[in-house]
């Protein structure tokens, strides 16, 4: 995922204690009919024979899914059972082995269908989710919830020392109890009875969440009647839009679609400034326009379980549940970073808004036209006639040199050639969910295979907003298994025949979701449950940050930023200017996000369940801890509202602050790769074995010192930003 682009990296499946969820393929008409029985022939039943077990998308239809649940939560409930009754005693062999083991039915149909459900989504997957979101909750409390099996898990805990295991082995079993106890293990009977509602209740909110960002996101795309209201966008971009209103049965109208931001990108290109106030309005009020997809009250509801969660918990509130296992530790840790960011980031803001009201004044006087007050619609728009009069040059003047296809293989591939030795083929031979999909062999430096590589980059109205990474066959020595690992991006598909030209966003998310990449493909652990990147969520985003530094590295840029038509080099004076400009309209940047992880924290941390405000007062709560913060700048609202913050639904409940935590590591690591020869075999071969193979295994904060030799700084990411520090 990225920062300040994304979802969501890779999604965590919480009912698995491993990894993240994927997509695959299936007919997408079929209808939610009642599912067959369940056949051997289900591609669920056995691991797929396709190389590196590859999921086999050519055969799996929806249908299979349903059984595929069914079988698989009956076979983990009997494994478990087997081990919770054993009448042996506990050893690590029998119990938590065990449980590394079990479960593998359900974990193959569940990476698959969650991680179509992100990217190829239709009326039965999305039924499906619906229906199987309170029974895997219930399945997931099954489990965690087992008295005997926890008395086992127990037993070890408290005898782990003496057990003669390696590092790991003792960390695996920490792990297990952890988990165990902040799912509720030590509660009394009623408690785990009310707890086993909460989960349930809360995993179907989040399914109708997530499927009604999705429908807003296509119900609220604006419909243009004349060409000429879109001028400033490229002739592609027009024919999208008029092929979009066909598509939609509006001949001869033109539909611009969203993406889940706030801040949606052709408001840097339309001169019409009605147009762009039609476009941004239509996106802020995704969520709460009182419609069938409104989630005000799923948020209300939402928030208010979680405060119950953790009361029940012996927590002070959400948050402090959350972040007990993050690095971040507590919610002060987290309000002190982010309150000293925020009032250097408004004030940047503030600057830079000043100049961008300074060039609407000279263009409306130029004009002999009144002028108007600076408004969020305005500021992408301005910052491109701002950042071409500072440096001479717009975004628009990169895009030829950003052919996509090229920028992946010759940029992100041949980074990582560079840096690691790594190789990259492209297959056809293997199925994929979507014809768009591509599908690379990755080889190491000494020509063995390391992973399989989907590569899934066009937005299309099935699949979520952002950009992230997943894994559909987890690393691990113990199964002896290597990577299937897949990207997925939201770059808008050119008419047929066009090419995909990039913006420079763009460019810096494909190296950035790569990273994550990479996270996965190198992991090199023995248990499944550290495999890639099962690390804590303010540690994941950081590697993949550091990888977008290879974006702009002179030799890397000069391999791939080629016309598309000539081929000739991006000129130097091009480049240049990209790096000169690096810092510019950061205070944009900083403040919506830190709105949007300041919103999360708010939202989290009720110190009672009655202070949760009910579906009519979520707007008005959201208005009240910006102000609070210091971060309700009206011209630069939060990267997402609370009612489209699918972050706050997912993995990133009280986590969104991860990616501002991660980017202190990632500004330390690039001063380190930079103090020590940056773009270096001996550099990429460091960075890999003391951090990228290690997944979970270690500490999170004690990887990153393994890595860099000392504890995080602060200053690197301010200067990276261009912030002065402040007092918190």
């Amino acid at each position: 995922m990225k920062h300040p682009l994304t979802l969501a990296l890779t999604v965590a499946i919480a009912a698995l204690a491993s990894t993240a969820c994927n997509k695959a393929p299936t007919p997408v008409n079929e209808t939610a009919t009642a599912a067959p029985a369940a056949s051997e022939s289900n591609p669920f039943f056995a691991e797929s024979p396709l190389p590196l077990h590859y999921p086999q998308f050519d055969k799996i239809k929806d249908s299979d899914f349903g059984p595929a649940f069914d079988r698989g939560m009956d076979e983990e409930l009997k494994e478990v059972a087997a081990i919770a009754d054993s009448a042996d005693k506990p050893t690590f062999d029998n119990t938590i082995l065990a449980l590394e083991k079990s479960g593998r039915t359900l974990y193959r149909a569940r990476v698959v269908f969650d991680n179509l459900v992100g990217a190829d989504t239709n009326e039965t997957r999305d039924k499906l989710d619906a229906d199987y979101a309170p029974k895997f909750a219930a399945h997931r409390d099954a489990i965690r919830l087992n008295s005997k099996l926890f008395a086992r898990i127990q037993a070890l805990y408290d005898q782990r020392a003496s057990l003669g295991l390696d590092a790991q082995g003792v960390r695996l079993i920490e792990r297990y109890y952890s988990d165990f106890v902040r799912a509720g293990a030590k509660l009394s009977e009623a408690d785990k009875t009310k707890l086993k509602a909460m989960n349930a209740e809360l995993a179907s909110l989040g399914t109708q969440f997530s499927q009604n960002v999705l429908a807003e996101v296509n119900d609220s795309a604006i419909v243009v009647d004349t060409k000429e209201e879109l001028d400033g966008l490229t002739p592609e971009q027009i024919t999208a839009a008029a092929d979009e209103a066909k598509k939609r049965k509006l001949d001869g109208k033109y539909v611009l679609t969203l993406l889940n931001t706030t801040g949606q990108p052709p408001e840097a290109q339309l001169t019409n400034r009605a147009t762009r106030e039609k476009l941004h309005k239509a996106s802020v009020a995704r969520g709460s326009r009182g419609n069938k997809f409104d989630n005000t009250e799923i948020v209300a509801k939402v928030t208010k379980l979680r405060a119950e969660r953790a009361k029940m918990m012996g927590y002070p509130n959400y948050a402090a549940f959350v972040l007990e296992d993050e690095t971040a530790k507590t919610p002060e840790a987290v309000n002190k970073m982010l309150g000293q960011l925020a009032p250097a980031a408004v004030a940047n803001a503030k600057r830079e808004a000043a100049d961008l009201q300074a060039m609407i004044d000279k263009e409306q006087a130029a004009k002999g036209e009144p002028t108007f007050k600076l408004e969020p619609w305005d500021w992408s728009f301005y910052t491109e006639k701002v950042r071409a009069e500072k440096y001479d040059f717009d975004e628009s003047q990169l895009k030829p040199y950003l052919e996509m296809k090229n920028v992946l293989e010759n940029g992100v591939f041949y980074a990582a050639g560079q840096l690691y030795g790594l190789k990259f083929k492209q297959r056809t031979d293997l199925p994929v969910y979507n014809p768009d999909v591509t599908v690379y062999d990755v080889f190491d430096a000494d020509g063995k295979q390391l992973a399989i590589f989907i590569a899934d980059m066009y937005a299309r109205p099935s699949k979520r907003g952002g950009a992230w990474m997943n894994s559909y066959v987890d690393q691990s020595e113990m199964f002896g298994t290597l990577p299937v690992v897949a990207n997925h991006l939201n770059i808008p598909k050119p008419p047929a025949g066009q090419p995909t030209l990039l913006t420079w966003d763009e460019v810096t998310t494909m190296f950035h979701e790569f990273g994550h990449a990479l996270h996965g493909m190198f992991s090199n652990v023995k248990y499944p449950y550290f495999t890639g990147t099962n690390v804590p969520r303010d540690f994941v985003e950081y590697p993949s940050q550091v990888n977008e530094m290879w974006a702009d590295w002179p030799s890397i840029l000069a391999n791939y930023a080629k016309h598309y038509q000539t081929g000739a080099a991006m000129p130097k004076e091009l480049l240049d200017k990209v790096l000169a400009s690096a810092k510019f309209n950061q205070g944009f940047a900083t403040t919506e996000y830190l709105g949007a992880a300041m919103l999360d924290q708010n939202w989290h941390q009720f110190a009672s369940p009655d202070q949760v405000p009910d579906a009519k007062g979520v707007m008005a709560f959201e208005a009240a801890a910006l102000k609070k913060d210091g971060v309700d700048y009206p011209p630069v609202p939060p990267r997402y509202r609370t009612p489209y913050f699918s972050h706050i639904m997912g993995g990133y409940a009280a986590g969104y602050y991860a990616y501002i935590w991660s980017e202190v590591l990632d500004a330390n690591s690039v001063e380190w790769m930079k103090q020590h020869g940056g773009l270096t075999r001996a550099n990429g071969d460091h960075f890999r074995k003391t951090l990228l193979s290690q997944g979970g295994s270690k500490d999170a904060l004690q990887l990153f010192r393994d890595f860099a030799g000392h504890d995080p700084k602060i200053e690197p990411l301010l200067e990276k930003r261009g912030l002065t520090a402040s007092k918190p």
